[in-house]
């Protein structure tokens, strides 16, 4: 990123005080993210988070924003009635000399700040129960205080993202093109997701009778969408607001699991090493229903496996008809890269499917 262009987006926020240091920083790969340092005359140093929007990924980023600062807004609100700290508890926006919630550079780039939650880490790895507990209760207790929140008055900031059921014909029209003459040798595969077009329709035909709610959901329930806290250890602040839309809770749940609950890496080849940790598996379950703290229904409860499976399987039809299609949107560091990935969420769901019984009577512990 050109140095003249940060610039040009860091005069035009309204911070306080004198920079004293700009770097890169995280782990994502969408956004350019940079962690700024002010220095204010008697008061120290305030951290303060400036972000490049992906434009290719999110196509509206006006409609993205205003998502975000209304939800952050109405976040605010229920921290400070919970006797929370809002500076903390969630993120806040910081708006631009103009009062907006974004800039828009010379060069047509659209930018945004947050402030920094300082004493507190987000980390890419589970490296303790605890740590996959604590993001549980954070993005359960995230979806308690959105529970009134009127989901269908947000934007998609990705049109259909968990939609599984268009996504499978998505996927049977890759089948049908062959664009890279692939599909003869992954039929296997092919015959996989085919079977079970059923668990591809299942909640979209559930949301079409209206027998589970549209709530707000965050859409990415990574455990380094997490702050937390360096003191107490517990999650303070649900981060990364992107992808919050209108959405089901299930799927929440069920990214959390089929990323956290792995037994191996998204990518891993030996699909021995697969399968879904039935101890992590509980831990997840305990933390999100205790942080949902009773706004979840009993039917979206007793669906939680179901989200855990389906969202296992939409990634992995994802990443094999990304792979038929020539791997056009997942990055690629490798030759079949995403078909190793695709295998992978498929042995998954297959390790689910054996242990059904005791995932559906883990939740029902909790209930």
């Amino acid at each position: 990123m050109a140095k003249g262009i940060i610039n040009e987006a860091i005069a035009n926020f309204r911070f306080d005080g004198v920079l004293v240091d700009e770097r890169p920083y995280g782990s994502g790969h969408i956004n350019d993210t940079y962690l700024l340092v002010f220095e204010i005359a008697e008061m120290g140093q305030i951290k303060v988070i400036l972000q490049r929007m992906n434009k290719d990924i999110f196509k509206e980023p006006v409609e993205l924003m205003e998502n975000i600062l209304n939800v952050t807004s109405y976040l605010r609100e229920r921290i400070i009635e919970n006797g929370g700290d809002p500076e903390r508890e969630t993120l806040n926006v910081i708006p631009t000399v103009n009062g907006k919630p974004y800039f828009v550079d010379s060069s047509g780039e659209y930018w945004r700040a947050y402030k920094f939650i300082t004493d507190a880490t987000s980390y890419d790895q589970v490296e303790s129960a605890d740590d996959f507990y604590q993001s549980a209760v954070s993005f359960g207790n995230f979806q308690r205080l959105l529970a009134a929140y009127p989901a269908e008055t947000l934007h998609e900031t990705i049109k259909g993202f968990h939609d599984t059921r268009a996504r499978f014909q998505v996927f049977k029209k890759a089948v049908e093109d062959d664009v890279c003459g692939r599909a003869a040798y992954v039929q296997e595969e092919i015959r996989f997701v085919l079977q079970r077009e059923d668990l591809a329709n299942f909640f979209a035909e559930l949301l079409d009778k209206k027998e589970i709610p549209l709530r707000v959901t965050h859409n990415d329930t990574k455990l380094n969408n997490i702050m937390i806290d360096n003191k107490t250890g517990k999650g303070i602040c649900v981060i990364d607001l992107d992808t919050v839309m209108p959405g089901l809770a299930m799927h929440d749940f069920g990214d959390s699991i089929r990323f956290g609950a792995s037994t191996a890496a998204e990518d891993e080849q030996d699909l021995s090493k697969v399968s879904c940790d039935m101890d992590l598996y509980d831990i997840y379950a305990k933390g999100y229903i205790e942080g949902c703290g009773g706004k979840l229904t009993e039917r979206e409860i007793d669906l939680m496996p179901m989200g855990a499976k389906a969202m296992t399987f939409e990634c992995g039809m994802r990443f094999l008809t990304d792979y038929l299609q020539g791997d056009t949107y997942f990055k690629i560091h490798r030759e079949n890269h995403n078909l190793d990935r695709c295998r992978t969420q498929f042995k998954l769901v297959e390790d689910m499917e054996t242990k059904w019984e005791t995932m559906q009577s883990i939740i029902q512990k909790y209930k």
